[in-house]
């Protein structure tokens, strides 16, 4: 059966993570990812290690563990195309495919004679989508951004981290580069969007995708609050600012997070603690007053979790239906019986029949599973078979290009 967009050919010209993030969800729904790397170098994650890809004697090749996370599924070129025999061939290839990524700075690609509007006369079918630090338009548009800056200029840190009243108190950011894959989520969405509007008949467009704007929307509810009430959220560490209780406490040997969203769920847990008194307490029998009275409640609670270990605690919770869970290392995450079996680890042979190890797709389809055939690219590793075999080059024309240091 076809996947969802094997129907779709991508030319990727982006590097990092936003982009390769985008176009390998697409590359999972079956389209052809063909991914422009710079001669002799490629992408910059290629780099970005240890750790390091294995070759088939155990030891470590060029290319990280980083660029492993969001290059799967795609055919690798190489391209010089800021020279004009590169650009020319951008064009051509441009010319055969239904979406262009790229994240070059605003402007760049128009120099170089590739912007939207030059090759939509090329293509007038094209979905076409830059992704950059701040987006087209605006007075930051050419600056260049990174994921750390965005995480504090989105507000997202302003919100993460312990309070500055305790220990360890000041804003954090998160653990991955949130910005960049959420901007790679939303870019991919879009241009699903722009693929479907096409088909209907409306032709290509332009998707102007910013970090930056990624980033504010994506603190939702937080947001939606100060718009609301004008009040500035503020940091809660593991804590919720509208659903208590909902954070983390120690337990006997380690913590628990116990997710508390209702008033049924929070008589279930003073039930199974053996203090129901809490419960029809007025002061905390329904949401708003917990959220009112966190700071009289919250020690309480601590106090009961102290009481047992984490495995105990979460066996009797689990049984009550009050939601709960464990802090797992990424070890004991792919040693989980349910990501077990949901399938989250999934191994590609690479050509050198080398198993690659790769996260699988969140996305599951009854009719069209994602499938997994292509491992992340070594550098060029198609780029003879896209030039002669998509643009009809012979093998000299290809030797030619690649003599002049183009591919």
């Amino acid at each position: 059966m076809p996947r969802p967009l094997s129907h779709i050919r991508v030319l990727d010209l982006s590097r990092v993570l936003a982009g390769p993030w985008a176009s390998q969800n697409l590359a999972d729904l079956g389209a052809e990812v063909i991914k422009v790397e710079r001669p002799g170098a490629g992408d910059d994650t290629r780099s970005w290690g240890p750790p390091w890809a294995k070759d088939s004697d155990g030891k470590d090749t060029s290319n990280s563990s980083y660029f492993l996370s969001c290059n799967r599924g795609k055919k690798s070129i190489t391209l010089d195309i800021s020279k004009p025999e590169g650009q020319r061939i951008v064009r051509e290839l441009a010319a055969k495919c239904d979406v262009l990524i790229e994240n070059y700075k605003v402007g760049t690609l128009a120099r170089y004679g590739l912007s939207y509007e030059q090759l939509r006369d090329i293509n007038p079918r094209l979905v076409y989508c830059s992704i950059t630090g701040f987006g087209q338009s605006g007075p930051y548009a050419p600056r260049p951004g990174y994921d750390f800056v965005f995480q504090g200029m989105g507000g997202l840190m302003s919100i993460t981290g312990e309070r500055d009243d305790l220990p360890g108190g000041g804003p954090m950011k998160v653990g991955i580069a949130i910005t960049d894959i959420l901007t790679g989520m939303y870019a991919s969405l879009a241009i699903t969007a722009a693929i479907a509007h096409c088909e209907r008949g409306g032709g290509g467009q332009y998707i102007d995708m910013a970090l930056l704007d990624c980033m504010v929307a994506f603190n939702a509810n937080q947001i939606s609050g100060y718009l609301v009430s004008g009040n500035i959220p503020r940091r809660y560490g593991n804590a919720h600012p509208n659903v208590v209780p909902y954070q983390v406490f120690p337990c006997k040997g380690g913590h628990i997070i116990l997710a508390i969203g209702n008033d049924s769920q929070f008589a279930s847990l003073c039930k199974v603690a053996g203090r129901p008194e809490l419960a029809a307490d007025e002061r905390f029998r329904l949401m708003t007053g917990r959220i009112i009275n966190r700071d009289a409640l919250i020690p309480l609670i601590a106090e009961i979790m102290q009481q047992r270990s984490m495995p105990e605690w979460i066996a009797v919770l689990e049984a009550a239906n009050v939601p709960c869970g464990p802090i797992n290392n990424m070890r004991q995450v792919f040693e989980d019986p349910q990501v077990q079996h949901r399938g989250m680890k999934v191994e590609i042979q690479t050509a050198a029949g080398v198993p690659c190890p790769v996260v699988a797709s969140p996305m599951r389809f009854s009719g069209t599973p994602v499938e997994y055939t292509l491992p992340p690219p070594t550098l060029g590793q198609h780029t003879q078979d896209v030039l002669q075999g998509l643009l009809g080059m012979d093998r000299a024309a290809v030797a030619e290009l690649a003599a002049k240091g183009i591919v």
